[in-house]
């Protein structure tokens, strides 16, 4: 399950991510290169690069959690036993689930506005609400994965005990 999982949020939201953040980069090259040599540059440039940045920072979310890729705070982690450890893991992972459930359902309620109201961006006139559905879904699929790290440990983690770093070198 793990490294099913693991494949499937790295094949599609991880991806994604990335193609957002290539999307940026040839974005600007085209931009600056624009500005720099015919004096115009790239119409509504801001506003796609704003939308890609969402996609960037929203789609990494629940692969970064899954993974448990995030800043973790261990200094304290030597004086407290592993049983505890785990018991603290599972109910941060619980707060975090809940969290971002609740933060993906204030999203889907300000989607909701957005399509009511036909928001738009100034310069390009794009629909705000597939933006903000798209973040909605990625913080639910985020408070998933929280969810599911209840009850499983993570398949692998960016975060390396101390004691582990000192031995490793």
């Amino acid at each position: 399950m793990h490294k099913t999982l693991d494949r499937l949020l790295y094949w599609s939201t991880g991806v994604m991510a990335a193609m957002a953040l290539f999307s940026i980069m040839w974005l600007t090259v085209i931009d600056v290169i624009g500005r720099k040599f015919f004096d115009n540059s790239v119409p509504g440039g801001l506003e796609l690069t704003e939308m890609l940045m969402v996609v960037v920072i929203f789609a990494a979310m629940p692969l970064v959690s899954w993974r448990g890729e995030h800043v973790v705070f261990d200094t304290l982690d030597a004086l407290i036993p592993d049983w505890l450890r785990s018991i603290q893991a599972r109910v941060i992972h619980l707060i975090c689930a809940g969290t971002f459930a609740f933060l993906g359902r204030l999203m889907v309620m300000r989607a909701e506005r957005f399509a009511e109201y036909g928001d738009t961006t100034v310069h390009l006139a794009m629909s705000i609400a597939p933006v903000a559905w798209l973040m909605a879904g990625l913080l639910m699929l985020t408070g998933l994965a929280h969810l599911l790290l209840v009850f499983v440990r993570a398949p692998t983690s960016g975060h390396v005990p101390v004691e582990a770093q000192g031995a490793s070198t």
